[in-house]
């Protein structure tokens, strides 16, 4: 959420900053708003004081006998009471609304963020590693002989409906260790503190990340008013929704396996096949809650972070800057990590590393205690994926298939697998 002082003090830049994202000004109808709000509160803060004013007079008339002054300033406080009332609650009205307008709108993007309009503008900033060649024409992960009869979409249909997916035998197996990789590396080699969270949120909490009030229909929510989480960065970064830290508890690193819930609204026809689109799926998430003056250092930082899982299990990546038309609604600016896929004969999406800046605290309330005593002031958060594990399965699978239908899996990935090296082609690890 933005800060409307902000914008009082320079709307100008505030509209150029949106219309980066391709939006109209704004600003003009923002301070009619906040002009308005600020003028029904004065107004009831000068009735309070009236009221206040005339209730002493009451007990002064009332000492001095003067009857008629006593009933004439009680008919006085009991209207003015009402008029406060009145006043207060359209002050609390217009506060409401300026509230929402400024929930709607998204983050301003940073000033080295490219300009475009969507994904054809990303800008690549580095690859790593080469696309191996094949001596056969590789297949999509669900058409590799070992994996077909463990990845079953008819079952997953059959209890679920589209955009569901059964995995069992070997292929289970290897999906949960890699996320029990992703974790122990997160733990262990980057320092990120082990969390687990709920997968069920309430209103606040998908607010606080910016995915309510705009965004309901792309998650699913409960009868009884819970949200499913679409990820873990709901749950962790409003950990820290409401409070008010000290600057030395910064920055806090978290990491969290969890299962997450999207709806796909709006993805008809995208990604039918196979299970790179899915309703519910698995992902090793980070966020990180930093000082304002670091924030950009530790947007670099978690973006490595994520790299270096596809270095360690040497699937070739690329890392675009995303542009302007093509970040999310929270973010500042975003790394996407995409992976390659044979099969497709393309790269694929499967991390987005985003820095938001205060955007997302201004909206939790989450502040910073400076360490020199000064005026608390709001944290930064960032979020990425250390990785989405069915994406990362999909990369292992199509990167490492021989012509036999069997699967080589990457080697840093033996260790959680009790040594076995590789799916065969009869769907069993060896």
């Amino acid at each position: 959420m933005h800060d409307i002082r902000a914008i009082r003090e320079n709307p100008a830049a505030f509209d150029a900053a949106l219309s980066r994202r391709g939006m109209d000004p704004v600003s003009p109808r923002l301070l009619d708003m906040d002009e308005r709000r600020r003028a029904a509160i004065h107004a009831a803060e000068t009735a309070q004081a009236d009221q206040n004013r005339a209730a002493k007079e009451i007990g002064a008339a009332k000492a001095s006998g003067d009857e008629a002054a006593f009933e004439r300033l009680r008919a006085e406080v009991a209207a003015k009471k009402a008029e406060v009332a009145e006043m207060q609650a359209e002050a609390k009205r217009l506060d409401a609304a300026l509230e929402a307008e400024l929930m709607g709108l998204p983050n301003l993007p940073g000033a080295d963020v490219p300009d475009g309009a969507d994904e054809s503008d990303n800008v690549e900033i580095r690859r790593w590693g080469t696309p191996r060649s094949f001596d056969f024409a590789p297949k999509e992960h669900f058409e590799i002989a070992s994996v077909a009869p463990l990845m079953d979409f008819e079952v997953a249909a059959k209890l679920s409906g589209a955009r569901f997916v059964v995995l069992s035998g070997a292929l289970a197996r290897i999906h949960r260790a890699l996320a029990q990789f992703m974790l122990d590396t997160h733990v262990e080699e980057n320092g990120l503190t082990e969390t687990w969270t709920p997968v069920l949120v309430r209103d606040e909490m998908m607010v606080g990340t910016g995915q309510l009030p705009k965004f309901g229909e792309d998650s699913y929510r409960t009868s009884d008013g819970w949200w499913l989480v679409p990820t873990a960065e709901v749950t962790l970064t409003n950990i820290v929704n409401g409070l008010t830290v000290d600057e030395h508890s910064l920055p806090r690193r978290y990491v969290a396996h969890t299962q997450c819930f999207r709806s796909e609204a709006g993805s008809a026809g995208k990604d039918v096949r196979g299970m790179l689109r899915q309703h519910q799926f698995e992902k090793v998430e980070m966020v990180s809650v930093t000082h304002p003056e670091t924030s950009l250092e530790e947007h670099a930082r978690m973006t490595a972070c994520a790299e270096g899982i596809l270095e360690k299990l040497g699937l070739p990546f690329r890392t675009v800057v995303l542009c302007t038309g093509d970040m999310g609604f929270g973010a500042q600016r975003t790394h996407d990590i995409e992976v390659w896929l044979p099969g497709q004969d393309r790269y694929r999406e499967i991390s987005s590393v985003s820095v938001c800046g205060d955007f997302q605290a201004r909206r939790m309330n989450a502040r910073m205690k400076p360490a020199d005593g000064g005026k608390p002031v709001h944290v930064h958060t960032l979020n990425g994926s250390g990785l989405a594990v069915g994406r990362c399965l999909i990369a292992i699978l199509e990167n490492g298939q021989q012509e036999d239908g069997s699967v080589e899996l990457p080697e840093a990935l033996h260790p959680w697998l009790r040594g076995k090296t590789r799916l065969g082609a009869d769907g069993v690890l060896a």
